[in-house]
């Protein structure tokens, strides 16, 4: 634990409060993910995360840790602090019963609602008080809450395994292992911060996978399988493992194959998921399960799909230095681009090696 900064630096303590909140990811829906550090005197007296939803919030868990130490001390906190009742009192009530001098916050609520209103409090009430330190960093560990609190859908995560010439599985369909271990595990730890992954159903009778998060502590996401005729196995791992399994099926699917599912364990819909129309259905049915994060793992036509359905907000390519040919399984099937100048456009955000890997991550224009 970081105990004294002797720089005084806001940006340090702030990151050191997105650290904490980090620890909250994918178990606070719909909540968003907050973490707070109280210092005084550029000494540490207190932090805290939001651990679930109905839990004290991260202010709160700081102040209590804090205790008579938080009077007249700096709270850094990743989110606007909420100033609303809700399960629990607003977070401001807590900060001035403490005697907190001066609050400075990552960014603010991105509910139009709310948005302003917590730090506007403060500052009426004598609370020095600023906001957008660490702003980037503060705002990628609530992308999911703003999709869903905004959109009422979940933020859509694309990522994907590759040979370096964008094969995804060789000519017999064999897929394990293109990525090395270090990248499979930092695909877990973005299966952590997911509250739903989701593939099609030839990546469960190709590979039978767990779509399990396999890191300590970490939350295992509720498994959602596109399989419009149902052909999911009833005795697979995705239904059979620990944690939710959702089926998304046609409306014409067999209401055989659907009771075996159930009888199972498995939860099955029946949802039209084509096109654009049936993605943004699909999303909407998520955020009204609270899922703030989608993280996409499906084959080559699910990916195509969403491309091509313009729902995906970030993607993630894992490329292994290997080569497998032609006559592998691309990474997408067919978009439909007929010139260069139709292709789905790509902003980068990072370059980084992992491993074996280089792994590139960007946006969707």
């Amino acid at each position: 634990m970081s105990k004294r900064d002797p720089t005084g630096n806001d940006a340090h303590w702030m990151r050191e409060a997105a650290a904490e909140a980090g620890r909250g990811l994918g178990r606070t829906a719909p909540n968003p993910a907050v973490g707070c550090v109280i210092v005084r005197d550029g000494r540490e007296v207190g932090r805290g995360y939001h651990r679930r939803a109905g839990r004290a919030h991260a202010e709160v868990e700081a102040l209590t840790a804090a205790g008579k130490r938080a009077f007249g001390a700096t709270a850094y906190v990743t989110l606007e602090p909420c100033c609303r009742h809700g399960r629990t009192p607003p977070c401001t009530q807590g900060l001035l019963e403490a005697g907190i001098a001066r609050v400075v916050v990552g960014c603010l609520d991105p509910n139009p609602a709310v948005s302003g209103r917590g730090v506007a409090l403060l500052r009426r009430r004598g609370v020095a008080t600023e906001t957008g330190v660490e702003k980037e960093l503060c705002r990628i560990l609530i992308r999911g809450f703003a999709e869903h609190v905004r959109f009422g859908r979940p933020w859509v995560h694309l990522k994907l395994a590759a040979s370096l010439d964008g094969r995804i599985a060789s000519r017999s369909g064999e897929s394990k292992w293109i990525s090395s271990s270090a990248s499979r595990r930092l695909v877990h730890g973005l299966r952590a911060r997911s509250e739903a992954i989701l593939v099609g159903v030839g990546t469960v009778l190709a590979d039978d996978p767990r779509l399990t998060c396999r890191l300590r502590g970490g939350a295992n996401p509720v498994r959602v399988v596109l399989d419009r005729r149902l052909r999911t196995p009833p005795r697979c791992r995705v239904v059979e493992g620990p944690g939710r399994s959702l089926i998304v099926c046609a409306p014409s699917a067999s209401p055989r194959a659907r009771g075996r599912l159930e009888a199972a364990g498995a939860e099955v819909l029946a949802m039209d998921t084509r096109g654009r129309r049936g993605w943004l259905r699909l999303l909407a049915e998520l955020g009204r399960r609270d899922v703030m994060e989608l993280l996409i793992e499906g084959g080559a036509t699910v990916a195509a799909a969403a491309v091509r359905a313009t729902v995906v907000n970030r993607a993630t390519i894992f490329y292994n230095p290997r080569f497998i040919g032609g006559d592998g399984v691309p990474m997408l099937e067919s978009l439909g681009v007929k010139r260069p100048a139709e292709a789905i456009r790509l902003r980068t955000e990072s370059w980084s090696s992992v491993g074996s890997d280089l792994v590139w991550s960007g946006e969707l224009e």
